[in-house]
């Protein structure tokens, strides 16, 4: 028998149709347990992200920039931390999604941000209407299926190359399906919602050469295009209804050679690609993860940092050495978040890989710098085929005495491949509260983690404002 929510009878020539149809058509009790569970985890990893990205200067410019005429005594749209709502619920989404992508300790997949993106968005809307917390789920978990989709169907790889931060050319869609369920378009808004998002996509990853600030940006802005797209729709404004397929200007031939529809609507309802969402056990670019945890395990196994006269050499995919396998050079702490190589001498030599190891001393260390300059990164056949569907590495230290520690990791520890995943998520999630916030707020926080209580949206921002 056919699940309920899953698209009839799906074409690779009515994609957009398809999808405004299925979105219209959910409701939350047609979510799997596992899929309300995936939602509300991801929900609380990006607030608590989000709560640590306010300490960041550029997260502050953004703010500030806000500030200098946005905001409003009758607002409807938290800051998360703050007390009151100041701001429209796009301001608000702005921010909030800057401030989740600030340091890179946001989740990742198929080679894009997803939570970034989709929470700021789906929870300013939710706190103007107040929406309950199921009906937060399914527009998150819509708004990551959407997300995920559309970047698998443009082939990652290949808008990566391009030069696209798939971020900010995906999530303004992915933001826009998760309004959407809040709204309660029906279909043909949806779409028009859908198309208004689109044309807005955008994101160019120019900013890896300098290490500059538009990086976390993206989220934000995406964010609030996929909000005002889905407000707009709801209000009676068009966009293209085809935005997808569209042969002249259409999103998937725009942003990609290699496009291919049937990703987003092959088993849409019934397989939930969201599941596959990677959360960040490091705060550094996910394509690095799988070599800082290799690298953990040969330092473990050794006892010791590398000596200056061993021979390390780590396997890596195409695509990962374009963006970041470039020679490392002390820079902003976006310069190392992006660097393997810096990842990896840090990891290796450290034996952690967590914010205050992107400080300026760590950085800027001559003997981190110099073993980062002397890793040797070697093309990996087996690598590129997998990649991005698995973020895998090797890694390898050889002795001058000839004694070899190797170590493959076919996925990154924060994959769903990870028994252990959701203890160690747990784990982060409490802590970044718990630095954060009151411990009362935090035993709520951990509470609805539990799936024991939930919490409307603007109870939610009450917790995030019980400051320490």
């Amino acid at each position: 028998m056919q699940n309920a929510t899953a698209v009839a009878n799906p074409t690779r020539t009515e994609p957009t149709a398809l999808i405004g149809r299925w979105i219209a058509g959910l409701r939350p009790d047609h979510l799997p347990q596992e899929v309300v569970k995936a939602a509300r985890l991801a929900m609380l990893d990006t607030l608590a992200v989000g709560l640590s990205g306010f300490d960041q200067p550029w997260t502050g410019i953004v703010r500030q920039w806000i500030d200098q005429g946005g905001r409003t005594v009758d607002g409807t749209a938290t800051v998360w931390g703050e007390a009151h709502p100041w701001l429209k619920p796009s301001d608000a989404a702005l921010v909030n999604g800057s401030a989740a992508h600030a340091f890179d300790y946001d989740d990742y997949v198929a080679k894009l941000h997803p939570g970034a993106v989709v929470v700021p968005a789906v929870l300013a809307l939710a706190e103007r209407l107040d929406s309950p917390a199921e009906r937060i789920a399914l527009a998150i978990a819509v708004g990551y299926e959407i997300d995920i989709r559309t970047s698998l169907a443009l082939d990652p790889n290949a808008a990566r190359v391009r030069g696209w931060h798939l971020t900010g050319v995906c999530g303004p869609l992915a933001a826009a399906a998760g309004c959407a369920i809040l709204l309660g378009l029906d279909e043909m808004r949806t779409r028009h919602a859908l198309g208004l998002a689109g044309t807005q996509g955008s994101g160019l990853f120019s900013f890896n050469a300098e290490g500059a600030m538009n990086k976390r940006l993206h989220a934000g802005i995406a964010a609030r295009a996929g909000l005002m797209a889905a407000e707009l729709a709801a209000l009676g404004f068009t966009g293209p209804s085809r935005i997808y397929e569209e042969e002249d200007g259409g999103f998937l031939r725009t942003f990609s050679d290699a496009s291919d529809p049937a990703p987003l609507t092959d088993g849409l309802g019934e397989r939930w690609v969201f599941l596959g969402n990677r959360f960040k056990p490091y705060p550094a670019c996910g394509s690095a993860h799988a070599y800082i945890d290799a690298a953990l395990e040969i330092r473990r196994r050794l006892g010791r940092a590398p000596k200056p006269d061993d021979e390390i050499r780590a396997g890596i995919a195409r695509v990962v050495d374009l963006q970041c396998g470039f020679p490392y050079r002390p820079g902003s702490a976006l310069t190392a978040q992006m660097s393997v190589r810096y990842c990896l001498a840090v990891a290796l030599r450290e034996g952690a890989v967590l914010p205050p190891q992107f400080a300026d001393e760590f950085r800027s260390d001559p003997e981190i710098v110099a073993l980062a300059e002397r890793l040797d990164l070697v093309p990996d056949a087996g690598l590129d085929a997998s990649y991005p569907a698995r973020y895998g590495a090797w890694v390898e230290v050889r002795s001058a005495e000839g004694k070899t520690e190797r170590v493959e990791v076919e996925d990154a520890s924060g994959s769903p491949s990870n028994p252990h995943r959701e203890d160690v998520l747990r784990e982060k999630i409490r802590s970044l509260f718990a630095t954060y916030l009151r411990d009362d707020a935090v035993r709520r926080l951990d509470a609805i983690a539990d799936g024991n209580e939930s919490a409307r949206a603007r109870e939610l921002m009450q917790l995030l404002a019980a400051r320490t």
